[in-house]
C-alpha cells in the first residue's frame, strides 16, 4: 500500500491541517528540491494536491481523506490560501499547483528519469507525452495507459508499471479517483513518486486552455474555468466554494470553543514540520 508516505515525518518544514488534512506549506523551490532528492534517494513518495473541490469531496467521501494520509498533499488554489488565513492565521507561503510543480520538478532534475504517464484520452497522453519529451528531453516518457480503464485491465497496466518502474508516474484520472487508485494499487514496486495531477495533460497540451496569465496573478483561475465549461463545473464553484466556506466557519468555531485557536490538530504528530527520516 502507498503507505511508505510515512517514510515522511512532520519535522523540518512547516504543515497545516486543513479540515482534518495535514498540508506542507513551503514555497515551490523547497518543494521541488524536497520532491527532487526523494527521487534521487528512491524514496517512494505518493503526492497530491489540495483544493477547495477535493476538501469538499473527502469531507463526502471519508476513503478520500484516508487515502490523503497516504500522501505528501501540497495546495493548491485561493481556497486553501483562504482555509490557512482562517484557521491558521496566515496563507501557504506559495500555490503549489500540479500545473507549475511537474515541470519544474522534471527540468529540475539533472539526470535521466524515467517518467509515466497514466490518464485521460490516449490521444491527450499521447500529446502530453510529446510536449514533456519536448521540455525536457534529458528524461525518458511513456505513456502507459489511458484513464478509461477498467478492474480487468488493472493487472497489466500494474505489470507494465512494475517492469518500467519509471521514477515518476503521472496519474491523471481526476477527483477522487487518481488518488484512491494510487492509494489502493500504487506502492514501491511500481515506481518511486506517483502524482495525482488532475488535468495536468490536457492543460500541458492546450486540449483545456489554461486561463490569461492576469487571472493566475489574481488567483481567480476558477473562473475562468467555469466560464469555459459551466454545464460540468457549476456545481463545483457555485455550490462547492460556499460549502468550502461554511465548512471553514464550523471548523474556526470548533477550535475557538476548544480553545486551540490556530494551533495544530491535536491528533497530528507532535511536531509541526516535515522532513525526510535519515
Amino acid at each position: 500500500m502507498a503507505g511508505e508516505f510515512n517514510n515522511l515525518t512532520r519535522h523540518s518544514h512547516a504543515w497545516r491541517e486543513v479540515l482534518g488534512i495535514p498540508v506542507a506549506a513551503m514555497r515551490m523551490s523547497e518543494a521541488v528540491e524536497l520532491l527532487d532528492h526523494c527521487i534521487s534517494t528512491g524514496r517512494f513518495t505518493p503526492v497530491a494536491f489540495l483544493n477547495a473541490n477535493n476538501a469538499n469531496i473527502a469531507r463526502e467521501k471519508p476513503e478520500l481523506k484516508q487515502a490523503f494520509d497516504q500522501f505528501l498533499v501540497l495546495p493548491d488554489g485561493v481556497g486553501v490560501d483562504i482555509a490557512s488565513l482562517v484557521l491558521h492565521g496566515s496563507v501557504f507561503p506559495e500555490n503549489l499547483n500540479g500545473t507549475d510543480l511537474v515541470p519544474l520538478l522534471l527540468k529540475r532534475h539533472k539526470g535521466n528519469l524515467k517518467v509515466a504517464l497514466v490518464g485521460a484520452r490516449r490521444k491527450v497522453a499521447d500529446d502530453a507525452c510529446r510536449t514533456f519529451k519536448e521540455l525536457c528531453p534529458q528524461h525518458s516518457f511513456a505513456v502507459v495507459a489511458d484513464g478509461f480503464f477498467g478492474r480487468d485491465d488493472e493487472p497489466r497496466i500494474l505489470a507494465s508499471l512494475e517492469a518500467l518502474h519509471p521514477d515518476i508516474l503521472l496519474v491523471a484520472m481526476g477527483v477522487p479517483r487518481q488518488e484512491l487508485w494510487i492509494a489502493r494499487s500504487i506502492n514501491s514496486r511500481h515506481c518511486t513518486m506517483p502524482i495525482a495531477v488532475g488535468a495536468l495533460f490536457d492543460i500541458f497540451t492546450g486540449a483545456v486552455p489554461r486561463a490569461p496569465d492576469w487571472m493566475l496573478k489574481l488567483r481567480i483561475e476558477w473562473m475562468y474555468r467555469l466560464w469555459r465549461e459551466p454545464r460540468r463545473l457549476w456545481r463545483r464553484y457555485l455550490v462547492g466554494n460556499p460549502v468550502f466556506l461554511a465548512s471553514l466557519l464550523a471548523a474556526k468555531v470548533k477550535r475557538t470553543s476548544s480553545g486551540r485557536g490556530n494551533s495544530l490538530s491535536p491528533s497530528a504528530p507532535g511536531t509541526d514540520q516535515l522532513v525526510l527520516e535519515k
